[in-house]
């Protein structure tokens, strides 16, 4: 099964996904962030760690995605990904004398193999929705916005469950019978 969790800033769209992974035997984290010279970042991602249960496996990953995720995919029930928006950033840096087009391409073939190994275990992607804001100005700020937003859409189509959460809520967008469990 696959499931995307969507949300703004400290919605609660973590929490849920730790709460959904929690339910399985065998939990890989892969982790998007990198802290480089952010110790406020350092420090995010140090309470990530601490807060995470001791038998998770965590797998650091920026950038490639698919790979990390095939790779948990052999010995765990469920694979957590937190989260796509700091995956997307990674991408846009690492191509930025790139076009746009090459970042849609990279996103695409990503969540094509991604939802190809769903079907071995349970995925949970985290991202952020950030079309509810004003139109940016700066163009990299624009450009950014409008692939996070395909990079959603795209995620939502190939998922079996859409959940946004607000003010820690949460708020099922889809759902298909196996996800809720029914026959």
């Amino acid at each position: 099964m696959l499931t995307l969790i969507l949300g703004g800033a400290r919605s609660g769209k973590s929490r849920l996904a730790e709460r959904l992974a929690a339910k399985a035997r065998h939990v890989v984290y892969v982790a998007t962030a990198q802290a480089g010279h952010d110790p406020e970042m350092a420090a995010r991602i140090e309470r990530h760690r601490a807060g995470r249960p001791a038998a998770w496996r965590t797998i650091e990953e920026p950038l490639a995605l698919a790979d990390a995720v095939e790779r948990a995919a052999s010995d765990a029930d469920a694979i957590l990904v937190d989260c796509l928006t700091i995956w997307l950033s990674n991408l846009f840096y690492e191509q930025r004398d790139g076009t746009g087009q090459q970042v849609e391409d990279a996103v695409r073939g990503e969540l094509r193999r991604i939802a190809a190994t769903e079907r071995r275990c349970h995925v949970i992607l985290v991202s952020n929705e950030l079309g509810c804001g004003t139109v940016p100005e700066p163009a990299v700020t624009r450009a950014f916005r409008d692939a996070q937003g395909f990079l959603n859409q795209w995620a939502a189509e190939a998922a079996d469950e859409v959940i946004l959460t607000v003010a820690g809520l949460p708020l099922y967008l889809k759902t298909t019978p196996s996800a809720k469990g029914t026959p």
